[in-house]
């Protein structure tokens, strides 16, 4: 379990090129479940997102659409990007723009030292770029299609976009002088990059040489000026990587800086060789620890493709929370899809889990151990007595399970602490099967044994509801409430995680209220 240290988890900061996609809330949604669980964990925990507004794509976007950048940039953040955290309940620390004074004066500052250290030279590059990827690509990293709108061009394999041919005067940064360096740190810190088939690409790509990178452009002005040449603006990806320092404090706060920094940062796997090649390349060049870890998730497949707008694949997060609700949104994203690896969304299995796993499994339940105790104890929690074979059963899968749960949260594997965690579910649920509460009523010489079996089922939901809080916060806020546990244990946020499989912590004696269904059916929620 935790020790109290620091935790600072981000995700990568969004193009606001366009609305967001159901892709970008799974990576939100993931590091706020780690979020949520560190702050239960009783770490230090911040949690920052935000978005990236300079460069080429924004600038040429904004024009297409009659506006300046700013203005677009500030349109789009207000209308599509800071929803979005609401739609799906994420509990971010801050939200961090590229375009904020902070930024832009933490990045002048940390450019300038690169530069008078002589990390930074003047020269020519001419290469394929992709305006989408806002990178130079090498010719194995395009596609020649031989047939389709764009037969016979280069396109990015990413966006499947045709490549310009561009030839600038920049300013470059000697990241060729940090190859060594970086695979000394891969390493020594074989953790450092997640999961472990993004790690193998991530040590290949270097091995096979690095070049020195190009990070000013002077064929447009959108972006924060080099500060020993205002011709050039900083290039989009070498601005963008610095939010997660500038956003702690990094050349205005040493002391919020010490405090936050390193990161842990998650990027989807498109973009893990700018977080785990670039940025602490950058980083060692300052003078700056590299970050903690750099976890490269898997995409989001629909019909068997990287979900994308230009491809009419994506889908608008509120699609499927305005039927199922943001809870189920969470869990079904970190549940059925394996956290590191490339997963296919399809509504068949959300509302398949839906019903199975949330509706029928927890819910159910929950419903269900309330309604005993009001129909057979008046509404009171009883006192257990001597626990038997089966009810120890249940203590030491709740035990364990939470032990289970803490271990893959720390290695990022939420799907499998979702697993270890409904192991509770699925015991509690054949616990009830078995002991047949309902038929132990009917006789009052069972009376005893019948306060054991409901206060372990409850006792069970207690630490169901810790659980399962980073995930689906609503769900079990609600069940909180309904257990009394507000009164008797306080907030449910506040509830230590290393403590939920202690067992006896809800006192006998406290009321339990009326439960409303965690998970109604989807003809109910969609009404």
């Amino acid at each position: 379990m935790s020790d109290g240290s620091s935790f600072y988890v981000t995700t990568p900061i969004f193009y606001v090129n366009d609305v967001p996609h159901i892709g970008h809330a799974y990576t939100e949604v993931a590091a706020d479940v780690l979020a949520r669980w560190h702050r239960q964990s009783g770490d230090d925990t911040w949690f920052l997102t935000g978005t990236d507004e300079h460069g080429q794509k924004i600038l040429r976007t904004a024009t297409a659409n009659g506006m300046e950048p700013r203005e677009w940039a500030d349109r789009l953040v207000d209308s599509a990007w800071k929803p979005l955290l609401k739609t799906v309940d994420i509990s971010n620390d801050d939200f961090i723009r590229t375009t904020d004074e902070r930024h832009e004066t933490a990045v002048t500052r940390f450019l300038q030292k690169l530069y008078d250290d002589g990390h930074v030279y003047a020269g020519e590059y001419e290469g394929y770029y992709c305006v989408g990827c806002e990178e130079y690509k090498q010719r194995d990293e395009l596609d020649e299609p031989l047939s389709g709108e764009y037969q016979g061009q280069l396109v990015c394999k990413i966006h499947s976009r045709p490549v310009e041919i561009l030839k600038e005067k920049n300013y470059f940064f000697r990241m060729s002088a940090f190859e060594g360096k970086l695979l000394d740190l891969y390493e020594s810190q074989p953790d450092f990059v997640q999961p472990e088939s993004v790690r193998n690409e991530i040590i290949q790509f270097v091995r096979q040489g690095l070049s020195d990178l190009s990070i000013s452009r002077s064929s447009f002005d959108w972006g924060i000026k080099v500060p020993w040449d205002p011709t050039h603006v900083v290039y989009v990806w070498f601005d963008a990587l610095l939010n997660y320092t500038t956003a702690v404090g990094y050349g205005t706060d040493q002391e919020l800086f010490d405090r936050r920094w390193p990161a842990y940062h998650l990027v989807g796997k498109d973009i893990a060789r700018f977080h785990a090649v670039i940025w602490p390349a950058m980083l060692m060049a300052a003078g700056v620890e590299v970050p903690h870890k750099v976890f490269g998730h898997g995409w989001l497949l629909v019909g068997g493709e990287k979900m994308s707008k230009s491809k009419l694949t994506g889908i608008a997060p509120s699609q499927i929370t305005d039927t199922f609700g943001s809870d189920a949104f969470r869990y079904y994203f970190m549940r059925a899809i394996s956290f590191g690896q490339d997963g296919s969304f399809s509504w068949e299995d959300l509302s398949a889990r839906y019903q199975a796993e949330l509706a029928n499994g927890f819910g159910n339940l929950a419903s269900r151990v309330i309604a005993m105790l009001q129909r057979y104890f008046d509404g009171e929690v009883p006192a257990a007595g001597d626990p038997g074979e089966s009810d120890l059963h249940v203590q030491q899968t709740v035990a364990e399970a939470t032990k289970d749960a803490d271990a893959a949260m720390q290695r990022f594997a939420i799907h499998d602490a979702l697993a270890a965690i409904w192991r509770v579910v699925d015991e509690l649920n054949g616990y009830i099967t078995e002991q047949e509460p309902w038929a132990l009523a009917k006789d009052e010489g069972n009376r005893a044994r019948l306060q054991t079996v409901l206060y372990t089922a409850a006792e069970g939901l207690r630490a169901l509801a810790v659980l399962l809080s980073p995930v689906v916060p609503q769900a079990t806020a609600k069940l909180w409430a309904a257990l009394g546990a507000s009164d008797a244990l306080g907030e449910l946020t506040a509830q230590p995680l290393r403590d939920a499989g202690r067992w006896g912590q809800l006192p006998a004696g406290i009321r339990v209220e009326a439960l409303e269904a965690l998970f109604p059916r989807i003809d109910q929620a969609a009404a």
